[in-house]
Order: C-alpha cells, then structure tokens, then sequence
C-alpha cells in the first residue's frame, strides 16, 4: 500500500509540474495576446512530467533512462519546431476562433479552457513514463521494439516537417499541395509519426510492468484520437480544399494517417 501511495503521490506531482508549466505560458500568453503559445511548450507539459518521475521514482533504471532520453528529444525537437515555423506569425487562427467565441473575460477564461486543459491532458500522455520508470523487471522482448517504435516516430516526424518547411519555403508552390517525399505515402506524416512514439513508449511501459501497466494504454489511445479526430487531421484538413484546389485529388489517392502506396 505504501508503494502505491508513494507513486501516486510522485504521480501527482508531475501534474503539479504540468501545470506549473501551463501557468508560466498562460502568463506569457497575456504579455503577448497569443494563446497559441500553449503549442510551443506542450511537449514540455510531459517532458516535465518525466523528468519529475525519473527523480523521484525510488530506481527507474535503465528503461527509465531510455524512456527519458526519448522524450526529451521528442519535446525539444517538437517545441523548437513549432516556435520557428511559428515565428512572426502571430495568434494561430484555431485559437483566434477560440478567443472570439468565449470574449468576454477570454484572458481568465483560457487559463482552465485552453492551459489547464492542456495540462491535464499532457499528464494523462505521460502515463507509459510513470508506469515505466517505476517497474522493476530487467529487459523484456517488448524493450528492443518499443523503443525502435518510438525512436522511428521522432524520425518520421522530423523528416516529414523538414520535407513541408522546403517546400513551403519555395514561392512557387503557394497554393499548391505537397505530394513528394513522405507525404506522397500519408497525408501526415508528422502526425503518423507521433503516434508511433507514444505507441513505442507504451511497449516500453508493458514491458516493465506487464498487464498491471495495461492502464497506460490511455495514452497511446488519447494521443492518437487527438491526432486524428480533435486537434489533428480532422481540424486541418476541415476546409483545406478550399484553400488548395488540388487537394481533394490528393486525398482521393493518398492514405490519411497510416502510411501506404498511393492509390491509383
């Protein structure tokens, strides 16, 4: 009983982490009337969880350690992505539709609907590096495929936005769809790839803990339905067409999510 109370109580601290790192950035997100900076620093919400459970957690070990070195290189690879493609741009329209549609008072109001939320959720992510951290047993045959998973996840992700800011950064493909390199395979390869690095870090959590850490399976699901149906592909691609004709010819041939040979 006195293990359970003590992870629970480390546990709870990582949300206290979490949301310490949402209050910072909605502070900094009053200074400069820009909510969207909530994306910059999300990873951080679970990377600072981590880091909480690997220092409190009485011996994490050597998965620990490797769970921990993926997810700060997926937070720090994400977050300064997101801050240079975001740079000079200003509030992120999904946003501005958010602030528009709770005015008055949005200011007090974004720091439990957009911040809080935002923590909460990053800490519920965080579940596979807790369970992880915490077990006890040596390496197991899940260890090798979980961490490759998640290690190709950044990969992928990594590659995917680099092939979209070239192409992007061309003024003559404005406007037009981007159908080369990973994304002639799925039509979001940043995300596809992100889910695999949750997917892996929960392999890595199974095979510490076992079915007693089946539990954590909330984090895999919830990343990937965010992905797909909240904040991801679903929102995106809500009224691409209109803005880039080609679009619709692009998704008739090319996977959604799960990458695979273009359709004829």
């Amino acid at each position: 009983m006195t293990g359970r109370s003590s992870e629970l109580g480390i546990a709870l601290a990582g949300l206290a982490v979490a949301l310490a790192f949402a209050g910072l950035t909605w502070l900094a997100s009053l200074a400069r009337r820009d909510v969207s900076l909530v994306d910059r620093t999300w990873s951080f919400f679970i990377a600072g969880a981590g880091v909480v459970y690997f220092a409190l957690l009485p011996a994490p070990g050597r998965r620990g350690l490797w769970m921990l070195v993926l997810v700060l290189a997926w937070a720090l690879r994400l977050s300064l992505f997101i801050t240079w493609r975001n740079r000079g741009r200003g509030e992120d329209r999904r946003y501005r539709e958010i602030r528009e549609r709770n005015q008055p008072g949005f200011a007090w109001k974004s720091l439990y609907l957009v911040f809080g939320l935002q923590a909460v959720l990053a800490w519920t992510v965080s579940a596979p590096l807790l369970v992880g951290m915490a077990a006890n047993r040596s390496a197991g045959w899940l260890d090798a495929p979980g961490f490759a998973l998640a290690a190709f996840g950044i990969v992928f992700e990594t590659v995917g936005d680099a092939q979209m800011a070239r192409f992007q950064a061309d003024p003559s493909h404005r406007g037009k769809v981007m159908d080369r390199g990973l994304w002639r395979f799925t039509r979001h390869p940043n995300y596809f790839g992100e889910a695999c690095v949750w997917w892996g870090l929960w392999l890595m959590a199974m095979a510490g803990a076992g079915w007693s850490g089946a539990w954590s399976l909330v984090s895999p699901v919830l990343m990937t339905v965010l992905l797909l149906k909240v904040s991801g592909v679903s929102l995106l691609e809500k009224n691409i067409a209109e803005r880039r004709p080609g679009y619709r010819e692009y998704a008739s041939r090319t996977n959604a999510f799960i990458p695979g040979p273009p359709h004829p």
